[in-house]
């Protein structure tokens, strides 16, 4: 309200993107749970996500990225991430997640390269067909492992087929109050875009997850562990319930580890991350601007440039591979962004916010986070 009083009385003058600071807001919002989930569901720690999203829009943007695009986390990575952590760590998450990190750093170079070489096109010559089954299998191996977790329950199973077949098992032994934040946040997610009004269009579904979950969160007390009881059966509940951050977001950087970086194990993963994120940030580029309402074309090998060198530096100091993200720069399009300004102003906000309140996020569900994975 006073950015728009401000503008109104001309104070800020002609040049201050007023409209890209308030689509870089409303992005901050969406931005900030699907940050952390992402990283949960890749095996990284949560904050890793917000540190991605950090750098993908304050560093990023000033590298030259595509106008209306967002950079930061992305599901379709999240697979590929989470076998690096696994397979590089053989046991040992923090292990894997630093060796991963040393992945991404050589990925980036990779990607570095490609722009150089002007092969961002790549791209385009992809067949629709393989990357709708690409998303498709990561969106089924995603909710494999996101069910569980919406609904309160450690899973037996490693596996996607196997964690898909052990469901049913697990809502037999769910946690009453877990499945609750979780169901709760789903019908929010599902049913918010059938609202017709505008106030509800212009308050993102994932902002009405969060102000329902949170609270409730505080109310069921998961910040302390306790027991309760449940038609004649007991559970438990903690704070192993809720995101786990750093104190503060330096407390957050990691650096990567190089001693299995040449081996065929990391180098098949720097290869999946290079074409994969290429592949993916590209297509998202061209879908951006084609909904770009002055149709404005992007430079898909310097977009690739400035999102490699926003990759090495996110890979270097403890974040995931980035790419530019279909979900978030849809949003900032629909809100009105005008240029890539609405992408830093999204990674400034979310930098003040881990900065100055980085105890709220503490309180978010991992249930809730689960529930929008499963949603997108």
């Amino acid at each position: 309200i006073v950015m728009s009083n401000l503008e109104s009385k001309g104070a800020l003058g002609s040049a201050f993107p007023i409209a890209d600071l308030k689509a870089g807001f409303l992005v901050f919002l969406i931005a900030r749970p699907l940050s952390l989930g992402i990283a949960m569901a890749s095996g990284f720690p949560p904050i890793a996500g917000v540190l991605t999203a950090i750098i993908g829009g304050i560093v990023v943007t000033f590298l030259g990225s595509a106008r209306l695009t967002i950079k930061g986390p992305a599901a379709g990575l999240i697979v590929i991430a989470l076998g690096a952590v696994q397979e590089l760590g053989q046991g040992d998450p923090m292990v894997g997640y630093r060796r991963a990190l040393a992945v991404g750093v050589v990925a980036a170079c990779v990607q570095i390269g490609l722009a150089l070489l002007r092969a961002a096109s790549i791209g385009v010559a992809m067949s629709p067909a393989v990357v709708h089954g690409m998303l498709a299998a990561i969106g089924v191996i995603i909710i494999s492992k996101q069910a569980h977790t919406l609904i309160g329950v450690a899973p037996a199973a490693k596996e996607p087929l196997e964690l898909l077949a052990e469901i049913p098992q697990s809502i037999a032994h769910a946690n009453p109050e877990i499945l609750a934040l979780g169901v709760l946040s789903l019908i929010i997610l599902f049913g918010w875009p059938m609202i017709r009004a505008g106030w509800a269009k212009a308050l993102p579904a994932p902002v009405v997850v969060l102000a329902v979950a949170v609270p409730l969160s505080l109310w069921m007390d998961l910040d302390h562990s306790h027991a309760y009881r449940f038609l004649s059966h007991q559970f438990h509940v903690g704070p192993e319930f809720l995101v786990n951050l750093p104190a503060s977001l330096l407390d957050a950087i990691a650096f990567p580890d190089f001693s299995m970086v040449f081996t065929g194990t990391s180098l098949k993963y720097v290869v999946m991350f290079a074409l994969v994120g290429t592949v993916e940030s590209t297509l998202s580029v061209l879908a951006v601007d084609l909904i770009d309402p002055k149709k404005r074309p992007s430079n898909l090998n310097k977009d690739l440039f400035a999102l490699s060198l926003g990759n090495l530096a996110s890979s270097l100091l403890g974040g995931l591979p980035m790419i530019s993200e279909i979900v978030r720069s849809k949003a900032n399009v629909d809100a009105g962004a005008q240029s890539r300004w609405a992408n830093f102003f999204h990674g400034a906000f979310l930098l003040l916010f881990v900065a100055l309140a980085p105890g709220l996020l503490s309180e978010i569900p991992l249930a809730a986070l689960a529930a929008m994975l499963v949603y997108t």
